[in-house]
């Protein structure tokens, strides 16, 4: 017992002795330390806040591309690019496949060769004899020489070696159609012809009918607008030129009656018969007849006389600007559309059906002119019904 109790105040006594050595050095460490001055902290202060960062590492240089890569990648994009205008990419979506059909139908012989285009126009020519031919006119195209593109008027040289017509033959375009509109166009082989079909025209003896998608159900449905025709000057930020309506009558202050006015000098007289075949889903297919050829006339009496613009018709669809044309939301689904995507919509309107009257030595000329592919995928996408060929009674 007496042996325990003095190992353990041996150990005591050397744990002490240890401990106090331990504060001494420490006590010498702290006492060997330089206080620090007010100035000395104020300068170490003022060095930490101004020094400027570290500057941040580098980031590793791309290694230059190689001209291989560069051509790999130029091909890349236009493989992409022709199977998008062909319609035949494979991970396009339902709204990328419907713009690049529209475009698919409606930009094939814009901008061709003049040789192209007249062997498209020869292998659907629609009618012949030794005095007049009916064309085929395809969207896009102009009859005339316009300062753009490949015109039909230009490649008629072309198209008269094709038919192995006579040197003396010289066709000549006659009821010419407008740019975008489709269907039956009328070409004289001669100049008795030319002189034959301006009489024709002049006593309204040549019946045209023409077929439009529009935008609207015309109210009534069947009827003749007679309203004369101006061209107007449209003010404001898109400085333009429209066709626009000079009616003849007015309303009375009361909307009880009308009253006639003094017709514009500069108005001409525009005549458009017209009856709707089928309407469905706030859109109408509409038969329309004009009996007289002013620029624009169906255009013009649809948007502005019956408040139904033409599907595609951005010019008239909004009289103070010129814009993509606004279509209902039920439209752009039947259609397959978004709203930025209607700029690619084109004009429905097509040249469906001319008739020249018979003479003592040559029956009647009736000729009927198919529908292109757009205009009957817009009319199976609306609902519309086909109607048939036969004449109303």
């Amino acid at each position: 017992m007496k042996g325990c109790r003095a190992l353990t105040d041996s150990f005591c006594n050397n744990w002490s002795h240890v401990r106090n050595m331990i504060v001494l050095r420490r006590q010498t460490r702290i006492n060997n330390l330089q206080p620090m001055t007010s100035d000395s902290a104020h300068v170490l202060w003022r060095t930490l806040t101004t020094a400027p960062p570290l500057p941040s590492p580098e980031p590793e240089e791309k290694a230059p591309l190689r001209a291989i890569d560069l051509a790999k990648k130029i091909r890349q994009e236009k493989r992409e690019e022709e199977r998008t205008t062909k319609g035949i990419k494979p991970t396009a979506t339902p709204l990328q496949k419907r713009v690049s059909e529209l475009k698919q139908f409606t930009q094939q012989l814009q901008n061709v060769h003049p040789n192209v285009l007249a062997k498209h126009l020869h292998k659907t020519m629609l009618f012949q004899n030794r005095d007049v031919i009916v064309l085929n006119k395809p969207y896009g195209v102009s009859v005339k020489d316009h300062g753009g593109g490949t015109c039909i008027t230009a490649v008629l040289p072309i198209l008269a070696k094709m038919m192995d017509l006579k040197v003396d033959s010289e066709l000549q375009p006659c009821l010419g159609l407008e740019k975008e509109v489709t269907g039956t166009l009328l070409l004289a082989r001669n100049q008795e012809a030319v002189d034959n079909i301006v009489y024709l025209h002049r006593h309204n003896q040549i019946q045209r009918k023409y077929w439009a998608i529009t935008v609207g159900v015309p109210v009534p449905s069947e009827g003749v607008i007679d309203i004369p025709l101006i061209e107007r000057e449209i003010a404001g930020t898109q400085h333009h030129f429209k066709m626009g309506l000079s009616p003849m009558f007015r309303l009375n202050e009361t909307g009880e009656g009308v009253s006639r006015i003094r017709a514009h000098r500069q108005a001409e007289s525009a005549v458009t018969k017209y009856r709707v075949l089928d309407s469905r889903a706030g859109c109408s297919l509409v038969e329309l007849e004009p009996l007289t050829g002013l620029k624009h006339q169906i255009r013009v009496h649809l948007a502005c006389a019956l408040g139904c613009p033409i599907l595609g018709d951005h010019k008239y669809s909004s009289w103070t600007k010129l814009a993509p044309q606004k279509l209902p939301e039920n439209v752009l689904g039947k259609l397959g559309l978004e709203k930025s995507k209607t700029r690619n919509l084109t004009l429905h309107l097509h040249a469906r059906q001319m008739v020249l009257p018979g003479t003592t030595s040559q029956p009647e000329i009736r000729v009927s002119c198919p529908m292109p592919k757009y205009f009957t995928k817009a009319l199976q996408r609306l609902n519309l019904i086909f109607p048939d060929e036969k004449e109303p009674n």
